[in-house]
């Protein structure tokens, strides 16, 4: 083969691979577990700094919020019995 044709064979490879690359991220990405992982590490981000502990000042707003609808429910309750 001429050199040209052998620049075109090697330019058709090159691309072939990028495109298969770019095929392969995109399943990735579109797979159901990579979309749950994805999620519970964007969670566990907002809740866990990167040293493993808890972030508090995330934490103990959202406990307290929970705690609160809790005794509100509690107490609905007991007044419409």
């Amino acid at each position: 083969m001429s050199k040209q044709s052998d620049d075109l064979v090697r330019e058709i490879d090159e691309i072939r691979d990028r495109l298969a690359g770019t095929v392969d991220e995109l399943v990735d990405a579109i797979h159901p577990k990579s979309i749950i992982r994805r999620g519970v590490s964007s969670v566990r981000s907002k809740f866990v700094d990167e040293n493993g502990s808890v972030k508090t000042g995330t934490v103990v707003p959202l406990v307290g919020g929970v705690v609160g609808v809790i005794v509100v429910a509690v107490f609905v309750r007991r007044i419409v019995r």
